[in-house]
């Protein structure tokens, strides 16, 4: 039986997922289904595996290396003050990591705390990928897949 990230990567690679941004080296960058905040986006590994405790150093390396610079092109485009990275793995058993965008203007209360548990999902808008979401995407794909 596959999990999401598996079937999401499948997707992406057939060109069928609608929030694929685009490949890294490590995998696929997405955005997330919904935004709990602006430019809510992950990274699924590609070959999908348990964990980053399953890849070879140099792919351990690469993974880090592409969020971290996913967070710096969010960080760009966004004008976030800081990237929120959450690796888990514990719902989906595939390496897949969240990349959430944090900012000043966010209440204190909230700012200080993981967003994906402290945002009550009923606010988080649903991804638009054609639509509202198109102009982020194709800025994101500028920054780091052309």
């Amino acid at each position: 039986m596959t999990n999401l990230i598996e079937e999401r990567v499948a997707m992406a690679r057939a060109g069928t997922n609608p929030y694929a941004i685009g490949r890294m080296a490590s995998g696929w960058l997405v955005i997330g289904d919904h935004q709990v905040l602006p430019g809510y986006c992950l990274l699924l590994a590609d070959p999908v595996v348990e964990s980053l405790n399953a890849l070879d150093e140099a792919a351990r390396i690469r993974y880090s290396l592409d969020t971290i610079l996913i967070g710096d092109a969010l960080m760009t485009i966004t004008g976030a003050f800081r990237i929120n990275y959450l690796t888990l793995g514990n719902l989906e058993p595939a390496l897949h990591t969240h990349i959430v965008p944090r900012y000043l203007s966010e209440p204190e209360d909230k700012r200080r705390d993981n967003a994906l548990w402290v945002y009550d999902r009923a606010s988080w808008r649903a991804s638009d990928p054609q639509g509202q979401d198109r102009a982020f995407i194709e800025k994101m794909r500028a920054a780091l897949i052309a």
